[in-house]
């Protein structure tokens, strides 16, 4: 099965907020998060080219272990906390399954096991 990956996408307008941000996000969700999911591994960006763009990304071995992680009760309380602490900040979220890998310095591409 292949890899699937949970991305949540947060638009903090407020330039004056965005270290706060940074910092509960680094510090207390983003761990708290990929340890409630049981994410393999997990990925925070700022955008280069937006900069109230923020992007969280959390792996997981296959689609069946992200569908435990999105239905399951620690969602539910993540979401209520994200709510409580950033109520002015929309986000989005979206689920993607890896199609494919490739690796330019070994000039191949790794398909993921179907």
């Amino acid at each position: 099965m292949p890899q699937a990956f949970f991305v949540v996408r947060a638009t903090v307008l407020d330039p004056g907020k965005r270290a706060a941000f940074d910092k509960w996000y680094q510090t207390e969700h983003l761990p708290d998060a990929a340890k409630s999911f049981g994410a393999t591994k997990a990925w925070r960006f700022w955008s280069l080219t937006e900069p109230s763009l923020h992007l969280a990304i959390y792996l997981f071995e296959d689609e069946a272990a992200l569908d435990r992680a999105m239905t399951g009760e620690d969602m539910k309380r993540l979401v209520a906390d994200f709510n409580r602490d950033w109520p002015d900040v929309p986000r989005t979220r979206e689920a993607f399954g890896l199609v494919e890998e490739f690796i330019p310095s070994a000039g191949a591409t790794i398909a993921p096991a179907p």
